[in-house]
């Protein structure tokens, strides 16, 4: 039953949710703008969405200990916090202030992304497929918005890309005051759980099945931020206007979070995840050898890549919940694939734009992509299985 607690509570998951994502994604359309700036190019840019992704890495094995000496609501309080504090980092007209910003975002939004699905399990073990699906909803709305809106946004505020994206802030202090209740008389773990826990992330690296969620996740995460970063930029070598370029890059990330209402009703013909995945991975592929070959459909590559990628994380997501037995369990997977996956996406869009500024064309990157998604569907069928870590 619903209680006006657990609805609060809901409304501030999807409000987190929607904060995930969008300080990332938004910096795409407006890329060339800080280029011209600060006079940069294009592997300084790609360091924008490599900072944020070393954050994760770095942040996410911590993100459960971190909820084990404060709580998991307040550290998740302390997310939303670091995230309004990188849009105001970034906000400053000095380059450095731009890469800690961005590197502060990155942080909030990496112990956000690792604590939810641990929340989800927590608070809602019956239903994690439905919340987790909602809640991955909310962050791609959230960030096809802010592609979408961002250029309107710079025009509107005197063409400061600098301003269009710190507009944005609004909607993590508004999260931040939905989620205040949250924080009251919240139970901390005892010492001895606390260091109890400490030992289920070792345990987890000599399990086949936590590699299969780490892989499946973390080459998704590589091509899902590779694209985000150079799409705008793909589709403006292909002759689309800034304008078109934006519009299309806030479609991806629509449809990015539309996967959810095919998944879930999906998930309850089959006894495991295997089509799903295979679903999603293989329309991801269609995706990119279609931007590849035929660049003038890029609103239906984009869309595919959107879906089949967006459906990925969801399926990631559901599966912190689904292949562990108990909340800090999938905190610790969560962790472990985060880290281990956002470590591998860093390194993506920076070596992607060297890769493009010898070739002086995007050929080369798409057809990595492509092979990527080709790693993420195998993996995504071994971890569809219907199987629990021990």
């Amino acid at each position: 039953m619903k209680t006006p607690s657990t609805r609060l509570l809901l409304c501030g998951i999807l409000l987190i949710a929607s904060n995930l994502r969008l300080p990332i994604t938004s910096i795409g359309p407006v890329m060339q703008d800080i280029g011209l700036s600060y006079h940069l190019g294009s592997s300084a840019l790609g360091l924008l969405t490599t900072l944020p992704l070393l954050a994760f890495a770095l942040i996410s094995p911590l993100a459960p200990l971190l909820s084990q000496r404060i709580g998991l609501k307040r550290s998740l309080g302390l997310s939303l916090l670091l995230i309004i504090i990188g849009f105001t980092g970034r906000l400053l007209p000095v380059l450095p202030m731009l890469y800690v910003g961005t590197a502060l975002l990155g942080a909030g939004i990496a112990i956000g992304n690792v604590l939810l699905p641990s929340l989800v399990k927590q608070r809602f073990p019956e239903r994690i497929a439905l919340i987790t699906s909602v809640y991955a909803f909310t962050m791609g709305v959230a960030a096809a918005a802010g592609s979408a809106l961002v250029i309107p946004l710079m025009q509107t505020l005197t063409w400061s890309w600098a301003l269009a994206l710190f507009a944005f802030v609004v909607l993590a202090i508004i999260s931040l005051l939905v989620w205040l209740p949250q924080l009251k008389a919240e139970p901390v773990a005892s010492k001895h759980a606390a260091q109890q826990n400490t030992h289920v992330t070792p345990a987890l690296w000599k399990h086949g099945l936590a590699w299969q969620v780490t892989a499946f996740l973390g080459v998704n995460s590589l091509i899902y931020y590779s694209i985000i970063t150079w799409l705008p930029s793909m589709l403006q070598a292909a002759g689309y206007s800034a304008s078109a370029a934006g519009s299309i890059h806030g479609l991806l990330q629509l449809f990015s979070a539309l996967p959810g209402f095919v998944i879930v009703p999906l998930m309850a013909r089959f006894e495991d995840q295997v089509i799903p995945a295979a679903l999603v991975c293989v329309c991801m592929l269609l995706g990119l050898l279609g931007l590849n070959f035929w660049p003038q459909a890029a609103s239906v590559w984009a869309a595919m890549i959107g879906f089949g990628s967006g459906g990925a994380i969801i399926l990631g997501l559901m599966f912190m919940g689904l292949r562990t037995q108990t909340p800090a369990r999938a905190a610790a997977l969560s962790g472990m694939a985060q880290c281990l996956g956002y470590l591998l996406a860093a390194l993506a869009p920076p070596l992607l734009g060297l890769l493009q500024q010898a070739q002086q064309h995007w050929h080369g990157v798409l057809w990595i992509l492509s092979a990527a998604a080709i790693i993420v569907l195998i993996n995504g069928l071994l971890s569809g299985r219907k199987r629990c870590l021990p």
